[in-house]
């Protein structure tokens, strides 16, 4: 049997503490091993947490008919951007189309240009001629107040619309003006391109057709099958029937993990466990280490992260770039009962900067003995996890939590096997041959929003100081 050099033994990837660095916990007076890394993850202590039996949590909702409002994506190809083909299903009028190929040529109909600041691509009153897809830039859209004076009644941004009623309607007309904001890059497809389209495409124009025709679905205003109601009748008059209906197939939400394998000499255990011990200090700060990744999650998974998974109906743009209270109330009056707004530090320092610009103070929140900034009573969180863009744009997000309020919450699973903390567990793995105790650890979450306006979310926050 061959006996490992020293340089050899040097040689190998280290996978457990040295008892050079243990005996850093072994004399002297001291302190806890430190770690820069842990934040005060307001939004796992801040989110209700709801326990999970069998490892998926479905949220049953009440029939929804309204569909293709979400965002449009693009891709670029040679400095060139184009729609991806599928993407136009996101157009209510195209949400039943799967002819793939006819998307493919009706994606190449949509013509690249560039706006100036200030440019106007559509005229309240005037006929609905083009469809537009905006690439990236901000617009205004106008409308006419009731004495006749102009107002915003709303922002568009990359990855909106409008203008597509004209792909089922020749005598739309434009119900606002809409004015480009900043440099505006735009996919448009006018109606000339759209006709020979359909003149190509017959099976196209007959779904246009059937769009158009079909009946309109009794619906409340956020979407959802109406139930009839009567009020105010005298007499014994007929009462309307009806029934709630649900979604056939409601979102799931499966758990999500992350683990870590902690790995300590048993010479470690052994020797250098007075007067802290070895692995419960390993152990803190590898839960430490999961907790912010969970966080993380919580914020940017693709899949339940928050980011990922609001309505586009509940996401706004700022109206200058910088954060200010008219900004932050727009995201207010979009639900009731807003718990929490949640934001990276460097957003709410540039929120501070407008409030003051306007000589207001804000309130704090006490929550647990801790003084947080706040507007209008709803406290405003820090979460690093939010991320700024190289550009030094970032996202601000308000909840309405709990099940009860049928808003945002957390998942995870408790009473597991070897459980340590709620949700988090600690395994023993065993002992190899190199004499390395390992352990594995794992915690267990996700997050669902229950009702689509229990989360909203600002974008396009510029949080960089303005130049004088």
């Amino acid at each position: 049997m061959s006996i490992e050099t020293p340089a050899e033994i040097e040689s190998r990837a280290q996978q457990s503490l040295s008892t050079a660095a243990a005996r850093n916990l072994a004399s002297t007076t001291k302190s806890e091993p430190q770690m820069q890394g842990i934040t005060s993850r307001w939004l796992t202590r801040m989110l209700p947490w709801v326990d999970v039996h069998g490892g998926v949590y479905r949220v049953n909702r009440r029939l929804t008919y309204t569909l293709g409002n979400g965002e449009v994506e693009f891709v670029s190809d040679n400095g060139k951007v184009r729609v991806i083909p599928q993407e136009l299903r996101e157009l209510p009028a195209l949400r039943d189309f799967e002819d793939e190929v006819v998307l493919q040529g009706l994606a190449e109909q949509f013509e690249h240009r560039e706006f100036e600041p200030g440019e106007v691509l559509a005229e309240f009153g005037n006929p609905m001629d083009q469809v537009f897809l905006i690439v990236h830039g901000k617009l205004n859209k106008i409308g006419a107040g009731e004495y006749g004076d102009q107002q915003i009644v709303g922002i568009l941004s990359g990855g909106d619309y409008f203008g597509d009623d004209s792909l089922t309607e020749s005598t739309a007309i434009w119900p606002v003006t809409v004015k480009t904001l900043t440099a505006t890059t735009a996919l448009v497809l006018p109606r000339a391109a759209l006709h020979q389209v359909l003149d190509h495409t017959p099976e196209l124009r007959d779904h246009f057709d059937r769009h158009a025709a079909a009946p309109q679905q009794p619906q409340n205003k956020y979407g959802e099958a109406s139930i009839d109601v009567q009020s105010g009748h005298a007499g014994e008059p007929q009462l309307p029937g009806t029934f709630v209906d649900y979604e056939l197939e409601p979102r799931e939400y499966e758990l999500s993990l992350a683990q870590s394998v902690l790995r300590i000499h048993t010479r470690v255990a052994d020797l250098f466990n007075e007067p802290m011990n070895q692995l419960e200090q390993q152990l803190r700060l590898t839960i430490s280490a999961l907790r912010e990744r969970q966080e993380h999650d919580l914020v940017n998974n693709p899949e339940f992260g928050l980011l990922h998974n609001a309505d586009h109906k509940y996401r706004i743009d700022t109206y200058s770039g910088p954060p200010t209270p008219d900004d932050f109330d727009d995201l207010l009056a979009m639900r009731r009962s807003t718990a929490l707004f949640l934001a990276h530090p460097k957003a709410i320092a540039a929120f501070g900067r407008q409030c003051n610009a306007r000589g207001l103070y804000p309130a704090h929140a006490d929550i647990d003995g801790n003084g947080v900034p706040a507007w209008r009573g709803v406290p405003i969180f820090p979460c690093s996890k939010i991320p700024i863009s190289p550009a030094g744009i970032t996202s601000v997000l308000a909840l309405r939590t709990g099940e009860k309020n049928q808003g945002v919450i957390g998942l995870h699973a408790t009473g597991i096997p070897d459980e340590y903390e709620p949700g988090l567990n600690v395994r023993f793995k065993g002992i190899d041959d190199q004499s390395i105790i390992s352990y594995l650890v794992s915690c267990y979450y996700s997050a669902a929003v229950l009702v689509p306006d229990a989360l909203g979310i600002l974008d396009n926050v510029q949080v960089a100081r303005q130049s004088d």
